[in-house]
């Protein structure tokens, strides 16, 4: 079932903090759940559900790669200091919406913020999800279209119902994923789910959203968020 998620009241929740290291690791504070899940294709070959592999001991702190070469992926073994990795944080501040396209269409307005995109490919079936909100007035259309854009890791994707102009989202479990993709070989982002608090190097919060992906190859041009440079790596 897909809602608008409520903020937390929770404190400890409140205390759940990913904060970004110059030129190091992401340090992971407030005991957030760490697992492994992989994107599975369909029969066709699309991109159509998630699986989860591994669930990592609960831990309050760790330490989670940011340079993709670490020997103990996912987490840091100080390789970053040996390879002088470059870890200088380049990603737009702006807020979501404002660099968002939005494509209205019968019962659902899509907004898509490109510069975010991971290459997750849950989009692209059934004709796209752009032409799918565009044809939104028909049920199945609709509820494809809500399906894929709530499997979209990095929230390039949102829709919104145009009845009551709320966002539909998915009810994800304050949690980080580190993304796989077995059948083109791909190590994916870390995808940061349920509104957990991302804080830069300098210690300037970056706008707190259901879903964001982190880069963990170290190659981003959009450090600390993934720009899909994973691809073909």
């Amino acid at each position: 079932m897909t809602t608008t998620p409520e903020k937390s009241t929770d404190h400890h929740s409140e205390q759940m903090k990913i904060a970004v290291s110059k030129d190091g690791p992401y340090i992971v504070t407030g005991g957030i759940p760490l697992k492994t899940e992989e994107i599975c294709n369909d029969d066709e070959g699309n991109c159509r559900t998630w699986k989860e592999t591994k669930s990592y001991p609960l831990r309050q702190q760790y330490a989670l790669c940011r340079c993709g070469r670490s020997k103990n992926m996912p987490f840091c073994d100080g390789t970053h200091a040996q390879v002088h990795f470059d870890g200088t944080e380049s990603g737009n501040r702006e807020p979501y919406i404002e660099g968002a396209e939005v494509i209205r269409g019968p019962a659902l307005t899509l907004a898509d913020n490109e510069h975010l995109c991971v290459h997750a490919r849950f989009c692209m079936r059934a004709g796209g999800i752009w032409n799918l909100v565009r044809q939104s007035g028909n049920d199945e259309a609709r509820d494809t279209a809500i399906e894929e854009a709530c499997n979209c890791p990095s929230g390039r994707l949102a829709v919104y119902d145009n009845a009551t102009g709320k966002a539909i989202e998915p009810d994800l479990e304050k949690s980080i994923v580190v993304v796989e993709y077995p059948p083109r070989g791909e190590h994916g982002p870390l995808w940061v789910r349920g509104g957990i608090p991302v804080v830069s190097a300098e210690g300037t919060p970056y706008e707190i959203r259901n879903r964001v992906t982190l880069c963990r190859c170290g190659k981003s041009g959009n450090k600390p968020f993934c720009d899909g440079s994973h691809i073909g790596q």
